[in-house]
């Protein structure tokens, strides 16, 4: 009698944690005046599960008291060690605080609770070894955590650069150039050129140590980075989740849900 072979069972899902954006308490609005709440932008989380991913928005615990404490930052800490890999998501400016200067404007004073929430989350992803991506704000983030420097706003300290953001917000794009051999490369097949959407008027002024640039718009400025030692730490600086097959223009952009499954892809066989 023929033995059946054995049934292979189904790798189970990845789980995704996503940082959250946050409002504060504000008695303009009709509900919720009085609390802070932690959103996520349900397009990013329907493309990390189109791409296989398990979404989970990662609640910022970011009232003033989460600084000291230890419970919070433990339950934020535990959060990390609950998901498979770590995305940093757009939103708000990064607070000059956070990379030790002053506001140019104070339109640019950023969200520096949120940042120090994300540097918990990005202190203990490096410590565990988690995969991490950035994305816009999030690309920015892990730069200035690992010690670079940031630009408040293009427009006023890279006059005459490319314009990195419209009045087509999403509808907006330029292209890049993207790194022989880096990660991006193989992740769109060798393209040397992307057209990817830009919806950001902060950027990078220096890399960190510790990383190395993958892509650069026309004016130079860096769109993408990935870890030198080969860590997962990749970090793109425009909007992977909305360039899926619905935007009204994606025939004319590098499709977003290629970067997520190629990242999920090297989660995967690192774990």
């Amino acid at each position: 009698m023929t033995k059946e072979p054995p049934t292979k069972r189904a790798e189970p899902p990845l789980r995704i944690g996503l940082t959250a954006s946050i409002l504060y308490p504000d008695e303009r609005r009709a509900t919720y005046r009085t609390k802070t709440l932690s959103f996520g932008e349900e397009g990013f989380s329907a493309m990390v599960a189109r791409a296989g991913g398990l979404p989970y928005v990662l609640p910022a615990l970011c009232y003033p008291q989460v600084l000291e404490d230890g419970t919070a930052i433990r339950t934020l800490q535990a959060m990390v060690a609950d998901v498979d890999a770590l995305i940093f998501t757009g939103g708000a400016d990064l607070s000059p605080e956070t990379y030790g200067e002053s506001p140019l404007r104070p339109e640019w004073a950023g969200d520096v609770l949120r940042d120090r929430y994300e540097r918990i989350l990005f202190d203990a992803a490096m410590e565990r070894g988690t995969p991490v991506l950035g994305v816009c704000r999030g690309h920015q983030f892990i730069n200035v955590a690992m010690g670079g420097d940031h630009l408040q706003d293009l427009g006023a300290q890279r006059p005459g650069d490319v314009a990195h953001r419209g009045e087509a917000y999403d509808e907006h794009v330029h292209p890049v150039r993207v790194a022989p051999g880096s990660w991006l490369s193989r992740v769109y097949g060798g393209e040397e050129r992307l057209i990817v959407n830009s919806v950001h008027h902060q950027g990078v002024a220096r890399l960190a140590a510790g990383l190395r640039p993958t892509a650069w718009a026309e004016d130079g400025l860096i769109e993408g980075f990935e870890a030198d030692d080969g860590r997962l730490l990749y970090g793109v600086q425009w909007h992977p989740e909305w360039l899926g097959d619905d935007r009204p223009r994606s025939r004319d952009r590098s499709r977003g849900q290629t970067l997520f499954e190629a990242f999920f892809a090297d989660v995967r066989a690192a774990r």
